[in-house]
């Protein structure tokens, strides 16, 4: 039986921590997913290589009797004992197993969530999905590598792992906040939860709900609910930042002779923009303190910007065109310079 480098697998430093771990595991996962990579053998091979190393990097408890064994596998390898009587003292019955599964189930597009080996025996077929090392050492009694009946694994103390789903906002419920409750599914049983999200979330925010993912095994606290924010496009504004875009239509008289304009806001109160006589088309003016809210702070807000659009006339009356011909004839003769 051959020691297994899982954190050559994860391609992570010995010294890396749980952020980094799981996010080579992420990365790694994705790109081996049989759902990426239908038919490829070597893909599925590798798929089960990385959830293997997962499923014991990603566990503080595991992780801990690894490094241990780590040191003593020479002298477990020459005494020749697996199981709990092994060198390094490990009791296998301790650890309970859980995989990730990415685009199926109910992580939904965008998620993921944990799946038990059961089912990661539905989606290779019989054969056991982790290696003899991983059996002798966290998977049970001795060397056991043939299918055991659902439900024969013991389950030890174990936190809930994390689930994260993706959620399409609208940029007005982005800018006041909102409510948004959502059904969780779970091992057959269904929850709904109200989730608070606050003002000012931009695309790709995280939004925690602690408590809400995985439960925890024998005890342990459940894991969280993550909330990946997905802003929907806007008609009349635009976010770039803690800043709002958004266009004006100026007639061509309030352009020329200068006046007032209303420009909307994402607050709902439509402001009174000054338009200084001689305004040009696409000119942009700042609206200090009118942008988004910035998250988790009150009182700061970015600015909007709002670009003019002038509006020209498209049918004259005969009057209105006996005012432009006079003031053709006015122009003429005068010099004009380029903007």
């Amino acid at each position: 039986m051959d020691f297994k480098d899982y954190y050559s697998t994860l391609g992570v430093a010995k010294t890396a921590n749980e952020k980094e771990i799981k996010q080579a595991f992420r990365k790694l996962a994705r790109k081996h997913h049989p759902d990426v990579n239908p038919g490829d053998k070597a893909a599925e091979a590798k798929f089960k290589e990385i959830n293997e190393a997962y499923e014991v990097l990603g566990d503080p408890a595991k992780r801990k009797k690894y490094d241990e064994l780590g040191a003593n596998w020479r002298m477990y390898e020459q005494a020749g004992q697996g199981g709990p009587g092994g060198a390094a003292g490990f009791d296998p019955s301790q650890f309970g197993g859980w995989n990730v599964n990415f685009g199926r189930g109910a992580g939904g597009q965008g998620g993921f969530r944990t799946m038990t080996e059961d089912e990661m025996r539905e989606m290779f077929g019989d054969e056991n999905p982790f290696s003899d090392f991983f059996q002798t050492f966290f998977g049970g009694s001795g060397a056991d590598t043939g299918r055991r009946p659902r439900g024969a694994r013991g389950r030890a103390a174990r936190v809930g792992r994390d689930v994260e789903h993706e959620l399409e906002l609208g940029l007005e419920d982005a800018y006041h906040g909102a409510t948004r409750r959502l059904t969780l599914k779970h091992e057959g049983h269904s929850r709904t939860v109200d989730v608070r999200i606050p003002p000012g979330v931009g695309e790709g925010s995280r939004v925690r709900v602690p408590g809400e993912g995985e439960h925890g095994t024998g005890g342990a606290q459940s894991g969280d609910l993550y909330l990946r924010i997905h802003l929907a496009s806007h008609p009349q504004f635009e976010r770039k930042g803690k800043d709002l875009h958004t266009h004006v239509s100026v007639p061509l008289t309030t352009a020329v002779l200068g006046g007032e304009a209303d420009v909307k806001t994402l607050g709902g109160k439509p402001l009174r923009l000054k338009i200084p006589p001689t305004t040009q088309n696409g000119q942009v003016f700042r609206l200090k303190g009118h942008g988004m809210p910035p998250v988790g702070k009150t009182g700061e807000q970015g600015d909007l910007y709002a670009t003019v659009d002038v509006q020209l006339p498209r049918e004259l009356t005969s009057e209105q065109r006996k005012h432009f011909e006079e003031l053709a004839k006015l122009e003429k003769g005068t010099k004009h310079t380029a903007a």
